[in-house]
């Protein structure tokens, strides 16, 4: 399977933006695969960030885990004072805790604005940003969280997989 619609402007960047290495991850906030992936992707980036565009689209499989579109929006939230990243990042690692409340908490921690922040979570531009990521997974295949893309191609593997895969191109 490839991946549709390809990386553009829109989509949730970070590492070297010009990489000729492409990886996306789809991903849910409550997932706890997800949560053990966060680590390792972590690693990946310190190692090869310099060579990797890593980009994360919003995957929230909202049956099984009824905190994961809340916390997609918050992170797109958070995203429009410039802190995606960081509320992506604060998000897993407090995952175990996940609920609205620590929503609310983790974007006091990161100085956003806060009634700018609440405001945001009712902007239906950012519901439309998550179902339109959703929607490009199932497109691509996607039939579970994490599921990653390798320069389009669905990678049908682990997070430490991805770490295997760099380290022997790197040789």
């Amino acid at each position: 399977m490839s991946l549709k619609p390809v990386v553009s402007h829109t989509d949730h960047a970070q590492g070297n933006l010009d990489a000729e290495l492409i990886i996306v991850e789809f991903g849910d906030y409550q997932c706890p695969y997800c949560g053990a992936a966060y680590p390792v992707l972590k690693e990946l980036m310190s190692q090869f960030g310099s060579q990797i565009k890593f980009v994360f689209r919003n995957f929230p499989l909202s049956e099984m885990h009824p905190y994961a579109r809340p916390a997609a929006i918050a992170a797109e939230a958070a995203n429009l004072q410039g802190k995606f990243w960081e509320m992506h990042d604060a998000i897993y690692e407090n995952q175990i805790d996940l609920n609205e409340n620590l929503l609310i908490k983790l974007a006091e921690k990161l100085k956003l604005n806060i009634s700018q922040f609440k405001e945001d979570l009712e902007n239906t531009e950012l519901a439309e940003k998550i179902d339109s990521d959703f929607e490009s997974g199932i497109i691509s295949g996607v039939n579970g969280t994490p599921s990653f893309f390798v320069n389009g191609k669905k990678f049908d593997g682990a997070a430490i997989d991805l770490i295997r895969l760099l380290e022997e191109n790197a040789e």
